[in-house]
């Protein structure tokens, strides 16, 4: 074959080559290499499970059309839209619910892959699952019908106090009885709503539960007045978002997107949307952020090195 007829020839296989490598490019970015975890199941089904709580306010609630709404949500909804933009491709929410009880087995189990509530973070639960950097800082304190004997937790002295199962609050409870010999009757009921509706039908004299979860049951009772929380603080609970353990790809999208939102300022503007303005249901639990949740915010946003 002459030199000249070869000249077609090795251009259009050069042209072939080009196409292939266009197309290999194409596909690897449709389609980000080696996801593991929770990534790579997202990618994979175009869809992401949140776990949410009915009662949970102003975190994790059903506002009146019975859609999940509060300030963990709208956290996980900017963590969604990271893990969107970590697989290349939109994602499908889909909502589960899940108590106190059941939430760190639905984490652990793969029922779903946030859990976007009121969860403290603890060494015992870190065994388990995984936290987000924190989002909340509150502690147990005590709700009691106005005009109730009842002050202080050794007030509780063989009184009748409402827990809601699985929280580190009735565990608290559970120890200081035993170590003060408080004789305290626990009443464990299934989620807050519940364990609040038993001191206000009278079946409990107090319920022990973190204050910020107390000031929002209240801000959406109609009968608001009649209540009240009281005493010091019987734990400290830092909140965050649960997700599976051991999954690194997830843990740094997630760390990564918190980074962002703390600095840009959109967790103090969450804050503000769901602690000082009114709430859906048209109350406000005027709860100004802590110093304590200011100076993690602030170590939040400054990237590590």
């Amino acid at each position: 074959m002459k030199p000249k007829a070869m000249l077609p020839v090795f251009i259009a296989g050069l042209l072939a080559v080009v196409a292939l490598a266009t197309a290999a490019a194409a596909r690897a970015q449709e389609a980000p290499a080696m996801l593991t975890g929770t990534l790579a199941k997202a990618r994979g089904s175009g869809a992401i499970t949140i776990g949410y709580r009915e009662s949970s306010v102003p975190f994790s609630f059903l506002n009146a059309r019975q859609e999940p709404v509060g300030y963990s949500i709208e956290l996980c909804r900017e963590l969604v839209t990271a893990i969107e933009e970590a697989v290349n491709r939109s994602l499908v929410v889909k909502w589960v619910p899940v108590t106190s009880d059941s939430r760190i087995e639905a984490v652990e189990r793969g029922t779903v892959d946030l859990e976007c509530g009121s969860t403290t973070n603890n060494l015992e639960r870190q065994k388990r699952v995984s936290f987000s950097p924190t989002i909340f800082v509150s502690g147990t304190k005590v709700l009691v019908k106005k005009g109730s004997p009842i002050k202080s937790f050794r007030d509780l002295a063989g009184k009748r106090v409402a827990v809601t199962a699985g929280t580190t609050n009735e565990k608290t409870l559970r120890e200081l009885s035993q170590k003060f010999k408080l004789g305290i009757d626990l009443q464990v009921a299934r989620d807050h709503a519940d364990s609040f509706g038993l001191v206000k039908s009278g079946q409990a004299d107090a319920f022990a539960t973190d204050d910020v979860l107390l000031y929002g049951l209240i801000a959406r009772d109609a009968a608001k007045a009649d209540y009240e929380v009281v005493g010091d603080y019987l734990s400290y609970d830092p909140y965050g978002i649960m997700y599976r353990k051991g999954d690194a790809q997830l843990g740094k999208v997630i760390n990564d997107a918190f980074q962002v939102l703390a600095q840009d300022g959109e967790i103090e503007r969450q804050y503000k949307r769901w602690f000082l303005r009114k709430l859906p249901t048209g109350e406000s639990i005027n709860l100004p952020m802590s110093a304590q949740l200011e100076a993690i915010i602030q170590t939040m946003a400054v990237k590590a090195e």
